[in-house]
Protein backbone atom coordinates (compact mmCIF):
# COMPACT_ATOMS: atom_id res chain seq x y z
CA UNK A 1 0.00 0.00 0.00
CA UNK A 2 2.41 2.78 1.27
CA UNK A 3 6.40 2.28 0.83
CA UNK A 4 8.46 4.86 2.23
CA UNK A 5 12.30 4.08 1.39
CA UNK A 6 15.28 6.20 2.61
CA UNK A 7 13.04 9.59 3.06
CA UNK A 8 14.99 12.62 3.86
CA UNK A 9 13.01 16.15 3.61
CA UNK A 10 13.95 19.47 4.64
CA UNK A 11 12.00 22.97 5.02
CA UNK A 12 13.63 26.35 4.34
CA UNK A 13 17.57 24.51 4.50
CA UNK A 14 16.59 23.01 7.73
CA UNK A 15 16.37 19.22 7.70
CA UNK A 16 13.70 17.27 9.45
CA UNK A 17 13.10 13.41 8.05
CA UNK A 18 16.61 11.97 8.56
CA UNK A 19 16.33 8.64 6.50
CA UNK A 20 12.60 7.69 6.73
CA UNK A 21 11.85 3.45 5.73
CA UNK A 22 8.26 2.21 6.37
CA UNK A 23 5.76 -0.20 4.92
CA UNK A 24 1.85 -0.09 5.36
CA UNK A 25 0.14 -2.89 4.07
CA UNK A 26 -3.77 -2.50 3.12
CA UNK A 27 -5.74 -3.28 6.05
CA UNK A 28 -3.34 -2.48 8.39
CA UNK A 29 -3.12 0.38 11.24
CA UNK A 30 -0.07 1.87 11.66
CA UNK A 31 0.62 4.48 14.85
CA UNK A 32 3.47 7.20 14.25
CA UNK A 33 4.79 8.58 17.86
CA UNK A 34 7.26 10.31 18.97
CA UNK A 35 8.01 13.87 21.41
CA UNK A 36 7.25 17.56 19.33
CA UNK A 37 9.90 18.46 17.23
CA UNK A 38 10.49 14.31 15.94
CA UNK A 39 9.08 15.28 12.76
CA UNK A 40 5.10 13.71 13.07
CA UNK A 41 3.74 16.27 11.28
CA UNK A 42 6.10 16.72 8.52
CA UNK A 43 6.38 13.07 7.57
CA UNK A 44 2.55 13.29 7.22
CA UNK A 45 2.76 16.73 4.98
CA UNK A 46 5.43 15.09 2.82
CA UNK A 47 3.26 12.01 1.98
CA UNK A 48 0.45 14.46 1.01
CA UNK A 49 2.77 16.50 -1.38
CA UNK A 50 3.04 19.55 0.82
CA UNK A 51 5.00 22.25 -1.17
CA UNK A 52 6.56 23.88 1.78
CA UNK A 53 9.22 20.53 2.23
CA UNK A 54 11.41 19.62 -0.07
CA UNK A 55 12.12 15.72 -0.23
CA UNK A 56 16.19 15.69 -1.12
CA UNK A 57 16.64 12.13 -0.73
CA UNK A 58 14.28 8.65 -0.97
CA UNK A 59 10.87 8.37 -2.25
CA UNK A 60 7.37 7.11 -1.42
CA UNK A 61 5.03 4.49 -3.40
CA UNK A 62 1.84 4.09 -2.69
CA UNK A 63 0.44 0.66 -4.49
CA UNK A 64 3.80 0.58 -6.20
CA UNK A 65 3.47 4.44 -7.75
CA UNK A 66 6.02 7.00 -7.42
CA UNK A 67 4.32 9.88 -5.85
CA UNK A 68 7.51 12.33 -6.96
CA UNK A 69 6.36 15.33 -8.73
CA UNK A 70 2.58 15.00 -8.07
CA UNK A 71 0.28 18.02 -6.04
CA UNK A 72 -1.51 17.29 -2.96
CA UNK A 73 -4.54 17.06 -4.97
CA UNK A 74 -3.23 14.89 -7.75
CA UNK A 75 -1.98 12.45 -4.85
CA UNK A 76 -5.53 13.28 -2.95
CA UNK A 77 -7.10 11.62 -6.36
CA UNK A 78 -4.90 8.66 -6.14
CA UNK A 79 -6.46 8.30 -2.62
CA UNK A 80 -4.76 9.76 -0.04
CA UNK A 81 -6.22 11.69 2.67
CA UNK A 82 -4.65 14.16 5.79
CA UNK A 83 -6.37 14.90 8.72
CA UNK A 84 -5.20 18.40 9.58
CA UNK A 85 -3.74 18.94 13.29
CA UNK A 86 -5.69 22.27 12.89
CA UNK A 87 -8.55 22.14 9.85
CA UNK A 88 -8.79 25.71 8.25
CA UNK A 89 -12.38 27.61 8.42
CA UNK A 90 -13.98 28.28 4.93
CA UNK A 91 -16.65 30.75 5.82
CA UNK A 92 -20.05 30.91 3.35
CA UNK A 93 -18.88 27.04 2.44
CA UNK A 94 -21.13 24.42 4.21
CA UNK A 95 -19.78 21.40 5.59
CA UNK A 96 -22.49 19.42 2.95
CA UNK A 97 -21.33 21.58 -0.38
CA UNK A 98 -17.29 21.43 0.60
CA UNK A 99 -17.73 17.28 0.49
CA UNK A 100 -20.06 17.78 -2.40
CA UNK A 101 -17.12 19.33 -4.14
CA UNK A 102 -14.27 17.16 -2.60
CA UNK A 103 -16.03 14.11 -3.96
CA UNK A 104 -17.43 15.47 -7.26
CA UNK A 105 -13.40 16.44 -7.87
CA UNK A 106 -12.32 13.02 -6.97
CA UNK A 107 -14.75 11.31 -9.33
CA UNK A 108 -14.03 13.65 -12.31
CA UNK A 109 -10.42 12.40 -11.87
CA UNK A 110 -11.73 9.19 -12.20
CA UNK A 111 -13.57 10.44 -15.80
CA UNK A 112 -16.79 9.59 -13.64
CA UNK A 113 -19.86 11.58 -13.59
CA UNK A 114 -21.12 13.66 -10.69
CA UNK A 115 -22.55 11.85 -8.01
CA UNK A 116 -26.19 12.08 -8.23
CA UNK A 117 -28.35 14.62 -5.57
CA UNK A 118 -30.32 11.34 -4.02
CA UNK A 119 -27.01 9.04 -3.86
CA UNK A 120 -24.84 11.96 -2.32
CA UNK A 121 -27.53 12.42 0.14
CA UNK A 122 -28.34 8.62 1.20
CA UNK A 123 -25.02 8.55 1.86
CA UNK A 124 -24.47 11.79 3.77
CA UNK A 125 -27.11 10.27 6.14
CA UNK A 126 -25.02 7.18 6.64
CA UNK A 127 -22.03 8.97 7.53
CA UNK A 128 -23.29 11.31 9.65
CA UNK A 129 -25.05 9.14 11.47
CA UNK A 130 -21.97 6.86 12.47
CA UNK A 131 -20.08 9.76 13.71
CA UNK A 132 -23.54 11.27 15.51
CA UNK A 133 -24.01 14.42 13.34
CA UNK A 134 -26.95 15.86 12.83
CA UNK A 135 -27.97 18.06 9.66
CA UNK A 136 -27.48 21.30 11.61
CA UNK A 137 -23.70 20.65 11.76
CA UNK A 138 -23.79 20.03 7.80
CA UNK A 139 -25.22 23.37 7.24
CA UNK A 140 -22.89 25.33 9.21
CA UNK A 141 -19.65 26.95 6.96
CA UNK A 142 -16.68 24.53 7.46
CA UNK A 143 -15.04 24.86 10.49
CA UNK A 144 -16.26 28.52 11.13
CA UNK A 145 -16.95 28.63 14.91
CA UNK A 146 -16.95 24.98 15.61
CA UNK A 147 -15.28 23.87 18.87
CA UNK A 148 -11.78 21.41 18.79
CA UNK A 149 -13.72 18.68 18.96
CA UNK A 150 -16.54 19.23 16.14
CA UNK A 151 -13.17 20.64 13.79
CA UNK A 152 -11.53 16.77 14.32
CA UNK A 153 -15.52 14.70 13.78
CA UNK A 154 -15.63 17.03 10.73
CA UNK A 155 -12.15 16.00 9.62
CA UNK A 156 -13.52 11.89 10.23
CA UNK A 157 -16.80 12.69 8.54
CA UNK A 158 -14.74 13.77 5.53
CA UNK A 159 -12.69 10.65 5.35
CA UNK A 160 -15.64 8.27 5.54
CA UNK A 161 -17.52 10.27 2.65
CA UNK A 162 -14.29 10.06 0.68
CA UNK A 163 -13.37 6.47 1.71
CA UNK A 164 -9.38 7.05 0.76
CA UNK A 165 -6.71 4.55 0.05
CA UNK A 166 -4.54 5.67 2.76
CA UNK A 167 -6.09 7.67 5.47
CA UNK A 168 -3.22 9.39 7.72
CA UNK A 169 -4.78 11.25 10.97
CA UNK A 170 -2.20 14.06 12.39
CA UNK A 171 -2.81 14.25 16.27
CA UNK A 172 -6.64 13.75 15.42
CA UNK A 173 -7.30 13.22 19.57
CA UNK A 174 -5.91 16.59 19.59
CA UNK A 175 -8.24 19.11 22.22
CA UNK A 176 -10.98 16.24 22.30
CA UNK A 177 -12.57 15.00 25.65
CA UNK A 178 -13.01 11.34 26.18
CA UNK A 179 -16.61 11.51 24.45
CA UNK A 180 -15.43 12.90 21.27
CA UNK A 181 -12.52 10.66 21.53
CA UNK A 182 -14.90 7.87 21.10
CA UNK A 183 -16.94 8.83 18.21
CA UNK A 184 -14.15 9.74 16.55
CA UNK A 185 -12.07 6.86 17.11
CA UNK A 186 -15.27 4.98 16.44
CA UNK A 187 -15.81 6.12 13.21
CA UNK A 188 -11.93 5.08 12.38
CA UNK A 189 -12.53 1.95 13.15
CA UNK A 190 -15.80 1.19 10.86
CA UNK A 191 -13.70 2.78 8.23
CA UNK A 192 -10.89 -0.27 8.33
CA UNK A 193 -10.99 -2.20 5.56
CA UNK A 194 -9.00 -5.04 4.28
CA UNK A 195 -8.98 -2.77 1.04
CA UNK A 196 -7.33 0.23 3.01
CA UNK A 197 -4.80 1.43 5.34
CA UNK A 198 -4.71 4.28 8.64
CA UNK A 199 -2.08 5.95 9.94
CA UNK A 200 -2.19 7.38 13.32
CA UNK A 201 -0.01 10.17 14.14
CA UNK A 202 -0.05 11.17 17.98
CA UNK A 203 1.97 11.92 21.12
CA UNK A 204 -0.40 9.84 23.50
CA UNK A 205 -1.13 6.78 24.43
CA UNK A 206 -5.00 7.51 25.01
CA UNK A 207 -5.82 7.27 21.72
CA UNK A 208 -4.68 4.05 20.88
CA UNK A 209 -6.85 2.13 23.16
CA UNK A 210 -9.70 2.91 20.84
CA UNK A 211 -8.03 2.65 17.73
CA UNK A 212 -5.91 -1.03 18.08
CA UNK A 213 -2.74 -0.15 15.96
CA UNK A 214 -0.85 -3.21 14.21
CA UNK A 215 2.01 -1.86 14.63
CA UNK A 216 3.79 1.28 16.49
CA UNK A 217 6.59 3.57 15.41
CA UNK A 218 8.67 5.59 17.54
CA UNK A 219 10.05 8.90 15.53
CA UNK A 220 12.83 10.98 16.96
CA UNK A 221 15.35 12.76 15.81
CA UNK A 222 14.02 12.50 11.96
CA UNK A 223 13.88 8.97 11.95
CA UNK A 224 12.44 5.93 13.29
CA UNK A 225 14.39 4.51 15.82
CA UNK A 226 12.10 1.69 17.29
CA UNK A 227 9.16 -0.28 16.02
CA UNK A 228 7.46 -2.58 17.85
CA UNK A 229 3.25 -3.44 18.24
CA UNK A 230 0.59 -1.45 20.55
CA UNK A 231 2.93 -2.97 24.21
CA UNK A 232 5.37 -0.48 22.81
CA UNK A 233 2.71 2.16 23.59
CA UNK A 234 2.64 1.13 26.47
CA UNK A 235 5.80 1.56 27.00
CA UNK A 236 6.19 4.97 26.13
CA UNK A 237 3.25 5.80 28.53
CA UNK A 238 5.20 4.57 31.07
CA UNK A 239 8.70 5.52 30.53
CA UNK A 240 8.22 8.56 28.73
CA UNK A 241 10.38 9.45 25.88
CA UNK A 242 13.65 10.22 27.56
CA UNK A 243 14.66 6.58 27.30
CA UNK A 244 14.37 6.90 23.00
CA UNK A 245 17.20 9.29 23.02
CA UNK A 246 19.51 6.59 23.89
CA UNK A 247 18.19 4.72 20.69
CA UNK A 248 18.44 7.26 17.95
Amino acid sequence: MLTIENLHAEVEGRTILNGIDLNVKAGEVHAIMGPNGSGKSTLSSVIAGNEDYDVTQGKILLKGKDLSGLDPEERAHLGIFLSFQYPVEIPGVTVTNFIKTAINANRKAQGLSDLGASELLKKIREKSTLLDIDSKFLSRSLNEGFSGGEKKRNEIFQMAMLEPTLAILDETDSGLDIDALKIVANGVNKFKAKENAVVVITHYQRLLEYIVPDFVHVLFGGKIVKSGTKELAHELEAKGYDWIKELA
